[in-house]
Protein backbone atom coordinates (compact mmCIF):
# COMPACT_ATOMS: atom_id res chain seq x y z
CA UNK A 1 0.00 0.00 0.00
CA UNK A 2 3.21 2.29 0.48
CA UNK A 3 4.87 1.46 -2.33
CA UNK A 4 1.72 2.58 -4.48
CA UNK A 5 1.30 5.71 -2.76
CA UNK A 6 4.83 6.58 -3.35
CA UNK A 7 4.71 5.05 -6.67
CA UNK A 8 1.41 7.24 -7.48
CA UNK A 9 3.24 10.78 -5.96
CA UNK A 10 5.78 9.65 -7.69
CA UNK A 11 3.87 9.72 -11.02
CA UNK A 12 2.06 13.43 -9.80
CA UNK A 13 5.54 14.87 -9.47
CA UNK A 14 7.08 13.82 -12.73
CA UNK A 15 3.70 15.63 -14.74
CA UNK A 16 4.18 18.57 -12.86
CA UNK A 17 8.15 18.79 -14.30
CA UNK A 18 6.84 17.92 -17.60
CA UNK A 19 4.51 20.48 -17.56
CA UNK A 20 7.10 22.88 -16.11
CA UNK A 21 9.45 21.94 -18.43
CA UNK A 22 7.09 22.19 -21.68
CA UNK A 23 6.08 25.88 -20.15
CA UNK A 24 9.85 26.70 -20.11
CA UNK A 25 10.28 25.84 -23.61
CA UNK A 26 6.77 27.86 -24.71
CA UNK A 27 8.20 30.98 -23.24
CA UNK A 28 11.62 30.86 -25.11
CA UNK A 29 9.48 31.58 -28.09
CA UNK A 30 7.10 34.20 -26.97
CA UNK A 31 7.01 37.85 -27.68
CA UNK A 32 8.19 39.02 -24.13
CA UNK A 33 11.88 39.82 -24.46
CA UNK A 34 14.61 38.91 -22.56
CA UNK A 35 15.93 41.63 -20.28
CA UNK A 36 18.64 43.98 -21.75
CA UNK A 37 22.13 43.33 -21.15
CA UNK A 38 23.17 46.66 -23.47
CA UNK A 39 21.82 49.90 -23.09
CA UNK A 40 19.94 50.78 -26.13
CA UNK A 41 21.71 53.62 -28.15
CA UNK A 42 20.27 56.40 -29.12
CA UNK A 43 20.13 58.61 -32.63
CA UNK A 44 21.75 61.72 -32.43
CA UNK A 45 19.42 64.93 -32.33
CA UNK A 46 19.81 66.68 -36.07
CA UNK A 47 20.66 69.98 -35.94
CA UNK A 48 18.99 72.65 -38.66
CA UNK A 49 19.44 75.38 -40.97
CA UNK A 50 17.11 77.55 -42.71
CA UNK A 51 17.66 79.14 -45.73
CA UNK A 52 14.96 82.06 -46.24
CA UNK A 53 13.44 83.13 -49.60
CA UNK A 54 15.26 84.87 -51.63
CA UNK A 55 19.04 84.01 -50.62
CA UNK A 56 21.02 83.96 -53.50
CA UNK A 57 23.66 81.33 -53.63
CA UNK A 58 27.05 82.97 -51.85
CA UNK A 59 23.90 83.83 -48.70
CA UNK A 60 23.22 80.26 -48.47
CA UNK A 61 26.75 79.12 -48.29
CA UNK A 62 27.59 82.10 -45.80
CA UNK A 63 24.54 80.56 -43.47
CA UNK A 64 26.30 77.25 -44.07
CA UNK A 65 29.35 78.41 -42.52
CA UNK A 66 27.77 80.07 -39.22
CA UNK A 67 25.36 76.90 -38.53
CA UNK A 68 28.30 74.89 -39.10
CA UNK A 69 30.30 76.53 -36.89
CA UNK A 70 27.33 76.83 -34.08
CA UNK A 71 26.70 72.81 -34.68
CA UNK A 72 30.69 72.04 -33.85
CA UNK A 73 30.65 74.20 -30.96
CA UNK A 74 27.34 71.81 -29.58
CA UNK A 75 29.35 68.37 -31.03
CA UNK A 76 33.54 69.21 -30.16
CA UNK A 77 33.63 65.70 -30.14
CA UNK A 78 32.34 65.67 -33.38
CA UNK A 79 34.11 66.56 -36.67
CA UNK A 80 31.17 68.95 -38.31
CA UNK A 81 31.61 68.39 -42.47
CA UNK A 82 29.69 71.21 -43.71
CA UNK A 83 31.49 74.39 -44.81
CA UNK A 84 31.04 77.53 -47.07
CA UNK A 85 33.73 76.31 -49.20
CA UNK A 86 32.16 72.85 -49.98
CA UNK A 87 28.88 74.23 -50.29
CA UNK A 88 30.11 76.89 -52.77
CA UNK A 89 32.06 73.83 -54.71
CA UNK A 90 29.19 71.59 -54.88
CA UNK A 91 26.64 74.33 -56.06
CA UNK A 92 28.76 74.84 -59.45
CA UNK A 93 27.24 74.71 -62.85
CA UNK A 94 25.88 71.29 -63.47
CA UNK A 95 22.81 70.02 -65.68
CA UNK A 96 19.55 70.19 -63.91
CA UNK A 97 16.63 67.98 -65.26
CA UNK A 98 13.83 69.61 -66.80
CA UNK A 99 16.52 72.11 -67.48
CA UNK A 100 18.27 70.02 -70.73
CA UNK A 101 21.78 69.30 -71.22
CA UNK A 102 23.51 72.73 -71.10
CA UNK A 103 24.95 73.23 -67.47
CA UNK A 104 22.98 75.61 -65.39
CA UNK A 105 23.94 78.15 -62.35
CA UNK A 106 22.56 76.68 -59.23
CA UNK A 107 21.67 79.42 -58.42
CA UNK A 108 17.94 79.64 -58.43
CA UNK A 109 17.55 75.94 -58.04
CA UNK A 110 18.58 75.87 -54.41
CA UNK A 111 15.13 75.43 -52.89
CA UNK A 112 15.21 77.95 -49.93
CA UNK A 113 13.55 75.68 -47.20
CA UNK A 114 14.66 74.23 -43.51
CA UNK A 115 16.47 71.05 -43.57
CA UNK A 116 17.76 68.97 -40.88
CA UNK A 117 21.41 67.41 -40.81
CA UNK A 118 23.86 65.32 -39.11
CA UNK A 119 27.63 65.95 -38.14
CA UNK A 120 28.87 63.78 -41.13
CA UNK A 121 26.13 65.69 -43.93
CA UNK A 122 28.40 66.69 -46.12
CA UNK A 123 27.51 69.45 -48.51
CA UNK A 124 27.01 66.94 -51.25
CA UNK A 125 24.02 65.69 -49.44
CA UNK A 126 22.53 69.26 -48.51
CA UNK A 127 22.51 70.41 -52.16
CA UNK A 128 20.91 67.52 -53.66
CA UNK A 129 18.55 68.01 -50.47
CA UNK A 130 17.77 71.46 -51.73
CA UNK A 131 17.65 70.25 -55.60
CA UNK A 132 15.05 67.12 -54.70
CA UNK A 133 13.00 70.24 -52.86
CA UNK A 134 13.12 72.24 -55.83
CA UNK A 135 11.89 69.26 -58.30
CA UNK A 136 9.15 68.81 -55.89
CA UNK A 137 7.67 72.08 -55.69
CA UNK A 138 8.81 73.05 -59.88
CA UNK A 139 6.39 70.03 -60.61
CA UNK A 140 3.54 71.96 -58.85
CA UNK A 141 3.91 75.04 -60.94
CA UNK A 142 1.82 75.64 -64.28
CA UNK A 143 3.70 76.69 -67.21
CA UNK A 144 1.23 77.00 -69.79
CA UNK A 145 0.39 80.87 -69.75
CA UNK A 146 4.05 81.27 -69.54
CA UNK A 147 5.15 79.17 -72.44
CA UNK A 148 2.19 80.96 -74.80
CA UNK A 149 3.87 84.23 -74.24
CA UNK A 150 7.08 82.56 -75.58
CA UNK A 151 8.90 81.80 -72.18
CA UNK A 152 11.01 78.78 -71.18
CA UNK A 153 11.09 77.48 -67.76
CA UNK A 154 14.43 79.10 -66.79
CA UNK A 155 12.73 82.75 -67.94
CA UNK A 156 10.07 81.42 -65.88
CA UNK A 157 12.46 80.61 -62.98
CA UNK A 158 14.24 83.92 -63.92
CA UNK A 159 11.15 86.25 -63.53
CA UNK A 160 10.49 84.30 -60.29
CA UNK A 161 13.83 85.31 -58.62
CA UNK A 162 13.03 88.72 -59.66
CA UNK A 163 9.76 89.03 -58.16
CA UNK A 164 10.90 87.04 -55.00
CA UNK A 165 13.79 90.29 -54.15
CA UNK A 166 11.09 92.49 -55.33
CA UNK A 167 8.00 91.71 -53.62
CA UNK A 168 7.64 92.19 -49.61
CA UNK A 169 3.46 91.99 -49.82
CA UNK A 170 2.69 88.58 -50.65
CA UNK A 171 -0.45 89.26 -52.58
CA UNK A 172 1.10 91.72 -54.72
CA UNK A 173 3.90 88.68 -55.93
CA UNK A 174 1.68 88.31 -59.04
CA UNK A 175 1.59 92.26 -59.95
CA UNK A 176 5.09 92.91 -60.12
CA UNK A 177 5.44 89.58 -62.64
CA UNK A 178 2.83 91.09 -64.69
CA UNK A 179 4.69 94.74 -64.75
CA UNK A 180 8.14 92.13 -65.76
CA UNK A 181 5.82 90.64 -68.73
CA UNK A 182 4.80 93.76 -69.86
CA UNK A 183 8.07 95.46 -69.75
CA UNK A 184 9.63 92.43 -72.00
CA UNK A 185 6.53 92.57 -74.04
CA UNK A 186 7.33 96.31 -74.87
CA UNK A 187 10.80 95.49 -75.36
CA UNK A 188 11.82 98.02 -72.02
CA UNK A 189 14.83 97.97 -69.88
CA UNK A 190 13.10 95.67 -66.84
CA UNK A 191 14.97 98.76 -64.37
CA UNK A 192 14.85 96.45 -61.39
CA UNK A 193 17.96 97.46 -59.02
CA UNK A 194 18.08 93.95 -57.55
CA UNK A 195 19.76 92.64 -60.52
CA UNK A 196 21.98 95.60 -60.95
CA UNK A 197 23.35 94.94 -57.21
CA UNK A 198 22.96 91.08 -57.80
CA UNK A 199 25.42 91.63 -60.64
CA UNK A 200 27.69 94.01 -59.40
CA UNK A 201 27.79 92.79 -56.00
CA UNK A 202 26.97 95.79 -54.80
CA UNK A 203 25.04 94.97 -50.86
CA UNK A 204 21.49 96.40 -50.44
CA UNK A 205 22.96 99.05 -47.74
CA UNK A 206 24.82 100.79 -50.16
CA UNK A 207 23.65 103.30 -52.74
CA UNK A 208 23.95 102.29 -56.56
CA UNK A 209 26.66 104.90 -58.11
CA UNK A 210 26.14 106.74 -61.44
CA UNK A 211 29.13 104.92 -62.62
CA UNK A 212 27.19 101.33 -61.81
CA UNK A 213 23.52 102.18 -63.16
CA UNK A 214 25.48 102.94 -66.53
CA UNK A 215 27.43 99.91 -66.61
CA UNK A 216 27.91 96.98 -69.16
CA UNK A 217 27.24 94.24 -66.93
CA UNK A 218 24.46 91.81 -68.44
CA UNK A 219 22.39 92.18 -65.01
CA UNK A 220 22.29 95.66 -65.02
CA UNK A 221 18.79 96.12 -66.18
CA UNK A 222 18.79 99.97 -64.97
CA UNK A 223 20.68 100.22 -68.24
CA UNK A 224 17.99 101.60 -71.07
CA UNK A 225 20.43 99.87 -74.00
CA UNK A 226 19.75 96.13 -71.86
CA UNK A 227 16.64 94.92 -72.34
CA UNK A 228 15.33 91.46 -71.73
CA UNK A 229 16.00 89.26 -68.51
CA UNK A 230 19.33 88.69 -66.91
CA UNK A 231 21.18 85.62 -67.79
CA UNK A 232 20.32 83.89 -64.72
CA UNK A 233 18.38 84.13 -61.17
CA UNK A 234 19.81 86.66 -58.48
CA UNK A 235 18.48 84.80 -55.88
CA UNK A 236 15.91 81.31 -54.82
CA UNK A 237 12.39 81.97 -54.76
CA UNK A 238 10.04 79.87 -52.97
CA UNK A 239 6.43 78.70 -54.51
CA UNK A 240 4.50 81.55 -54.11
CA UNK A 241 6.96 83.45 -56.10
CA UNK A 242 7.09 80.68 -58.84
CA UNK A 243 3.61 80.17 -59.13
CA UNK A 244 3.05 84.17 -59.75
CA UNK A 245 5.90 84.28 -62.74
CA UNK A 246 4.20 81.63 -63.69
CA UNK A 247 0.47 83.08 -63.80
CA UNK A 248 0.93 87.26 -63.33
CA UNK A 249 -1.96 89.30 -62.84
CA UNK A 250 -4.00 91.27 -65.99
CA UNK A 251 -2.88 94.15 -65.93
CA UNK A 252 -1.42 96.85 -67.78
CA UNK A 253 0.71 98.62 -65.56
CA UNK A 254 4.27 98.97 -66.88
CA UNK A 255 5.73 100.53 -63.41
CA UNK A 256 5.94 100.24 -59.65
CA UNK A 257 7.58 102.30 -56.50
CA UNK A 258 7.52 101.39 -53.30
CA UNK A 259 5.64 103.34 -50.90
CA UNK A 260 6.36 104.89 -47.64
CA UNK A 261 5.36 101.97 -45.62
CA UNK A 262 8.73 100.21 -47.47
CA UNK A 263 6.48 97.55 -48.18
CA UNK A 264 3.48 97.92 -50.31
CA UNK A 265 4.25 99.23 -53.88
CA UNK A 266 1.90 101.95 -55.92
CA UNK A 267 1.49 100.15 -59.54
CA UNK A 268 0.93 102.45 -63.13
CA UNK A 269 1.38 102.28 -66.55
CA UNK A 270 2.00 106.06 -66.78
CA UNK A 271 5.74 107.42 -66.38
CA UNK A 272 4.90 110.59 -65.35
CA UNK A 273 2.70 109.13 -62.93
CA UNK A 274 4.93 107.27 -61.44
CA UNK A 275 7.33 109.97 -61.47
CA UNK A 276 5.51 111.79 -59.75
CA UNK A 277 4.61 108.82 -56.59
CA UNK A 278 8.13 108.93 -56.78
CA UNK A 279 8.58 112.48 -55.33
CA UNK A 280 5.27 112.09 -53.44
CA UNK A 281 7.21 109.04 -51.34
CA UNK A 282 10.40 110.51 -51.01
CA UNK A 283 12.72 108.96 -53.43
Amino acid sequence: MRRRRLGAFGGILLAVLIVFAIVKLAGRGSSTPPPPTIAAVSQPKPFRIVFPEGFNREEMAHRVQVVAKIAQHKRPNKHVRLSSASYLRTSRPRPVDGFGVRKRNLEGFLFPATYDFLANTTSKQLVQDQLDAFHANWGKVDLSYARKKNLTAYDVLIIASLVEKEALAPDERPKIARVIYNRLHAHMNLGIDATTRYGLHVPGTKSLTQSELASSNPYNTRNPNITGLPPTPIANPGLASMQAAAHPSAGNWLYFVRKRDKVHHYFTNNYNDFLNHQRQYGY
